[in-house]
């Protein structure tokens, strides 16, 4: 947490700029101006307890014009990022990306969906998890809350907290998955000669993510204001290559109840890509003023990430039904996962290696999605434990990052079982998650935006327990065991549909969170009144 005694230390006797720039400086120079009352009513700590050690740690970050600005709501001051569209590229450019692709190849390579039942279930599914995406990115904007501080207001102190330890663990797990598919396409380049080993992959796309995330929310909102356009370059490339192969076709579609369950599984896995998002929300509107259009965030954010992610998912379910018609493909899909069929697409018979080139740059399309990721995982660290905020965001993105090596070169070659085991895990908590906060939000605050008191933000007397919001949590889990169809567990309702099962454990396990969440909420109000 920055704040006005700390700006001196970061200092040291330089002018301090007033302009509310999210960049380090300035965002460190508009805390100048808070208060030594207000600063004792929000910090979680004393700043002047910071050792040495801390101070330099901070006074570094801001020397290397990293966003210095942690968990502490942005100010109005503060809020200087005017372009509406700023959020709308970042996830665009980060949806546009080989890992969407690898998700929509599930439906023909894993689930033996057709491509018009791979691609409705892909609209459906990840409309969905779209919708709260847009929805809490609103709030950035009005509130000037992160969304892991904001989750405090709408779960409880405690419960959100315990969240925000979810989504650390689920921003690594995604960047985990993000560079093995990178991994597994740069192994494929120059396969018969010289070729990038997968543990040298994962090293070249957590380098290229730390220096990006590093500096914070401006150079990542730079960076995806352009990085789509190589990407969708590539996208084009795999469309013509996918023409001249022969390969594509419809496929027969499929029925029954066999179907409907591999349908469900399918859904849950491109629900748990989209929905995902939702946990990172307002993170990325902050810096917008108060008084923007929250129709205009709505509707940006929502066709933004619906495009990206519709059009990236389909072109991974046409690629995967040429993998269906050609044995050949199906087996380099097999052997290295989703780079093996990118490279069946575009390397045979490319012109001078330039197949090649486009797996290169496909590749390196991993580091535009996981940025939003690593600049989340500091925030959410800092939201866990106050103690945790006396190091800077910065220095908890390149913790990210080693974590993200640490498991990713060992994830490689466990590939398979990652990709479907982690998303469809990730789809339950989210789905739980996305149902308490609407529940808080529509129901018990009827919408009022008022009702969050930026203030109060880590003053645990003003905001709630989290008693309605850790039961609901905790017996919906329940819920999820019974209606899950995986590898490692099948539930006694999910093995009833079909002969391979279908999977229900996000639908019941919302289900069971709204109903509890709303019986015990109204009782944890009357009787705590708050």
């Amino acid at each position: 947490m920055i704040k006005s005694k700390l700006s001196s230390i970061l200092y040291k006797g330089q002018e301090i700029p007033t302009t509310g720039d999210p960049s380090s400086t300035s965002s460190v120079g508009s805390l100048s101006n808070i208060s030594q009352t207000e600063e004792k009513e929000t910090a979680s700590y004393d700043v002047e307890s910071l050792t040495s050690k801390e101070q330099n740690l901070f006074h570094w970050v801001a020397k290397m014009k990293a966003e210095v600005k942690g968990v502490e709501p942005i100010t109005d001051e503060e809020k200087t990022d005017t372009n509406i569209f700023s959020a709308a590229n970042t996830w665009f450019s980060s949806n546009l990306v080989l890992s969407a692709f690898a998700v929509g190849a599930l439906g023909p390579c894993v689930y033996g969906l057709n491509f018009g039942a791979s691609c409705l279930t892909i609209l459906f599914f990840n409309i969905l998890g779209v919708i709260p995406v847009a929805f809490f990115s609103m709030f950035g904007a009005r509130t000037g809350l992160r969304q892991m501080i904001l989750t405090r207001y709408l779960t409880g102190n405690y419960t959100a907290r315990f969240f925000s330890l979810i989504n650390i663990i689920s921003c690594v797990g995604w960047c985990v998955l993000n560079t093995i598919c990178s991994a597994e396409l740069l192994n494929m380049v120059n396969r018969n000669g010289h070729n990038c080993p997968l543990w040298a992959g994962c090293l070249i796309i957590a380098a290229g993510t730390v220096l990006i995330s590093f500096f914070g929310y401006n150079v990542i909102h730079q960076y995806e204001k352009w990085s789509w356009i190589p990407n969708l370059a590539i996208f084009f490339v795999l469309i013509a290559r996918l023409k001249i192969s022969g390969k594509w076709s419809n496929g027969e579609w499929p029925h029954g109840p066999t179907t409907a369950g591999h349908v469900l599984s399918f859904g849950c896995a491109a629900f748990g890509y989209a929905g995902a998002w939702t946990t990172y929300a307002a993170d990325y509107t902050v810096y917008l003023p108060r008084s923007t259009s929250k129709a205009k965030i709505f509707f940006n954010v929502f066709i933004s990430l619906t495009t990206a992610l519709c059009f990236s998912m389909f072109l991974g379910a046409a690629c995967g039904m040429g993998a269906v018609a050609d044995p050949e493909w199906m087996k380099l899909y097999h052997e290295n996962a989703i780079g093996g069929l990118v490279y069946a697409v575009l390397v045979p018979k490319s012109l001078h290696g330039f197949g090649q080139f486009c797996c290169v740059v496909f590749a390196m399309s991993t580091v535009a999605n996981n940025l939003p990721s690593m600049y989340t995982i500091a925030l959410s660290a800092q939201a866990l434990w106050g103690p945790l905020e006396r190091f800077p965001r910065a220095i908890w993105s390149i913790a990210g990052n080693l974590a993200l090596l640490g498991l990713g070169i060992p994830a490689c070659y466990f590939f398979d079982t990652f990709l479907e085991n982690f998303m469809d895990t990730i789809s339950y908590y989210c789905a739980i998650y996305i149902t308490l906060i609407f529940s808080e939000h529509c129901i018990h605050r009827r919408g009022n935006y008022d009702s969050y008191v930026a203030e109060d933000w880590n003053n645990a007397s003003k905001l709630p327990l989290g008693i309605a919001s850790a039961l609901a949590l905790f017996i919906s889990a329940f819920g999820v065991a019974l209606g899950m169809c995986q590898t490692y567990w099948i539930g006694e309702i999910g093995i009833l549909i079909g002969k391979d099962g279908g999977d229900v454990g996000l639908e019941m396990g919302a289900s069971w969170a709204f109903i509890v969440y709303n019986l015990v909420r109204p009782l944890e109000k009357k009787y705590i009144g708050r």
